[in-house]
């Protein structure tokens, strides 16, 4: 099973967030959460990025695996 094809872990970070209540958060507070989520989706994409570059040097080094 390819690592794209596992189901994504039910405690990970992301849906603990999604099931977050946020009416506690005053508008400055929101807005500071979604500065920092913005930030860390950046860093996700870079890491995302160096990872595909480093699969495709893998691939034209090596060749592509066969399905």
């Amino acid at each position: 099973m390819d690592e794209e094809d596992r189901p994504r872990p039910k405690g990970d970070a992301a849906s603990l967030l999604a099931k977050e209540d946020l009416s506690p958060y005053s508008q400055n507070e929101l807005q500071e959460r979604i500065a920092l989520l913005e930030a860390e989706i950046a860093r996700v994409d870079k890491h995302r990025l160096k990872a595909a570059a480093h699969r495709s040097a893998a691939d034209a080094l090596f060749g592509s695996p066969k399905s």
